[in-house]
């Protein structure tokens, strides 16, 4: 399962998701210098499209056998990773002179990236098997 390089990027972004639950998204200078910090988990909304793409990776890594389905989960997960990535900037610009943003913010666009190269990966390597049985049956015919 580990061998290939698809998996290696799911396991990496899933890695990235995952670390999310345990980091800050930004810091709010309160009153009398004291910092107030607002983690991921907090809000209901990143909760759950992080929860949502956690479980898109783990089905993504589970599927390595077939690389379609694979592929398609990664394509899913890139999508929701993409849409989070959005809805962190939109909370981004509108609370740009309030908040310090941490660089976690990023840690979407980074997942959408790698589950992209894994669903290209996954589409080769069925390509590639779907040539070896046709040559294969052509070879059987001669």
């Amino acid at each position: 399962m580990w061998q290939r390089i698809q998996t290696l990027y799911l396991g990496i972004s899933t890695a990235l998701m995952f670390s999310m639950f345990f980091c800050d998204f930004a810091t709010i200078a309160g009153p009398e210098g004291t910092e107030i910090a607002i983690a991921y988990r907090e809000k209901l909304s990143y909760l759950s499209l992080m929860i949502m793409l956690i479980t898109a990776h783990i089905a993504s890594v589970a599927s390595f056998k077939t690389f379609f389905l694979q592929a398609r989960i990664s394509i899913i997960a890139a999508l929701l990773a993409f849409g989070f990535q959005i809805w962190l900037g939109i909370d981004i610009v509108r609370n740009l002179n309030d908040m310090a943003f941490s660089f976690t913010a990023l840690f979407p666009l980074a997942a959408g990236v790698l589950d992209i190269m894994a669903a290209k990966r996954s589409m080769v390597d069925e390509m590639t098997v779907q040539a070896v049985k046709s040559a294969r049956k052509s070879r059987r015919r001669r």
